[in-house]
């Protein structure tokens, strides 16, 4: 099982649905937060977690695509794969004067669509108190004298105002340069921080680095296969970043540990990322194709992180967890999945086919092992239905951009 198991196709398309499905974990979880906390506390939430993740991310995904400069562009070549930034959906546009002056647009924002009808409270919570410190957090790994700066943003003024926003990134060499978050530095010494994932096979045929120019978009298809294997395992890796970093966030804003929370967080996400694996891998609604969700989906995988397997015996679909892992011990997802909390395995059974459903769930010598069933047809699961309240759900790629070079204007 794992990534690097898959075809090719499979991969391409494969990798920007982990990168959509990681953005949206926040629709998922944060309705939950809302709901204990309140919006405010939910704002702070949000922050913690992106400045606790994203520095973590943006420095493996450098290391893994050999982006070794420091400058505007090289900020911009790692915001192209942050979960926080999917393409097309988050639809950066970006523009580059010299190493240290540049620019970027959003032509259109699928996060700002969605909390649009919510009101101008949430939009200013998210356009401006978290944007401020989470973009300068992410830019930082690249240089810490970064910082990016708006030029104009939400709430919209007139109400259909396009690009939805527009923001300037500048690196003053004679500034100081700004501190790592202290959620970043925890997050640092986590299993998923360090852990080492499929190496780049250099002499493969296609883009094996992001060495070269920066490209106004990058298309799945240009990449070599190994390449798109490593880019798939980090993309799955950073959504469970993020979930241990939303974790942190409530226990320190809203006061206490509340794993229920998270665990509804991922039962959500679970269910609406099956639900679009499916689609994009091909599979049908038969065990085998069952079997294919789950070894791709993000919550099992990279395995080198979660050492999950998955089984296919005639048609009986069996996961099996070990006691431990890094995932465990970083408590992220998969701690909030045992013998009497399988919500999650049971909405990504639900995304595949209404009538899937966990069967059995017990440990043994393996850890835990998950049998899945068929049953009646079951209603969607409440923490899915409140995650596809976003437009990303139903969100389509666009697969005819041409990846343009972006050069310095001097």
């Amino acid at each position: 099982m794992g990534y690097s198991d898959l075809p090719r196709e499979q991969l391409v398309a494969l990798l920007p649905e982990l990168l959509l499905t990681g953005h949206l974990i926040d629709r998922s979880g944060m309705a939950h937060v809302i709901g204990a906390y309140g919006r405010e506390v939910m704002t702070q939430v949000a922050i913690e977690e992106w400045r606790a993740a994203s520095p973590v991310y943006t420095r493996r995904i450098r290391e893994a695509l050999s982006i070794t400069e420091d400058g505007v562009a090289d900020i911009f070549k790692a915001m192209q794969f942050d979960i926080g930034a999917p393409p097309q959906f988050m639809d950066f546009r970006y523009g580059v004067t010299d190493h240290d002056h540049g620019e970027f647009v959003l032509a259109h924002c699928g996060a700002l669509i969605d909390v649009e009808p919510m009101g101008d409270d949430y939009v200013t919570g998210m356009c401006h108190d978290i944007e401020d410190p989470t973009f300068d957090a992410t830019a930082i790994a690249t240089n810490r004298r970064a910082r990016v700066r708006p030029i104009h943003r939400p709430p919209r003024v007139p109400a259909d105002r396009t690009p939805h926003c527009s923001w300037t990134v500048t690196i003053d060499p004679e500034i100081e340069e700004l501190p790592i978050p202290a959620s970043a530095e925890r997050m640092a010494t986590t299993g998923a921080a360090s852990v080492v994932l499929s190496a780049i096979d250099r002499s493969e045929a296609g883009l094996v680095d992001y060495a070269g120019p920066l490209l106004s978009d990058l298309r799945a298809a240009d990449w070599s296969r190994s390449a798109l294997v490593r880019l798939c395992e980090e993309m799955a890796l950073q959504q469970h970043l993020l979930a241990i970093g939303f974790r942190w966030g409530i226990a320190e804003h809203g006061g206490d540990d509340r794993p229920d929370i998270l665990a509804k967080q991922l039962t959500g996400i679970a269910g609406l990322s099956a639900a679009r694996l499916r689609q994009a891998l091909g599979a049908d609604r038969s065990a085998a194709g069952l079997a294919a969700v789950l070894a791709a989906h993000p919550l099992l995988n990279p395995v080198q992180y979660t050492h999950a397997q998955v089984e296919l015996t005639d048609d009986v679909v069996a996961v099996h967890l070990p006691s431990r892992s890094a995932a465990t011990d970083d408590g992220g997802w998969l701690s909030v999945v045992d013998a009497e909390n399988v919500d999650a395995l049971n909405a990504i059974g639900q995304g595949v086919d209404p009538t899937w459903r966990v069967a059995s769930a017990a440990r043994g010598d393996r850890g835990l092992t998950i049998e899945f069933g068929r049953g009646e047809p079951a209603d969607e699961p409440v923490e899915v239905a409140i995650t596809r309240f976003s437009t990303g759900a139903a969100f389509a790629f666009d697969d005819g951009r041409i990846p343009l070079e972006i050069t310095p204007i001097h």
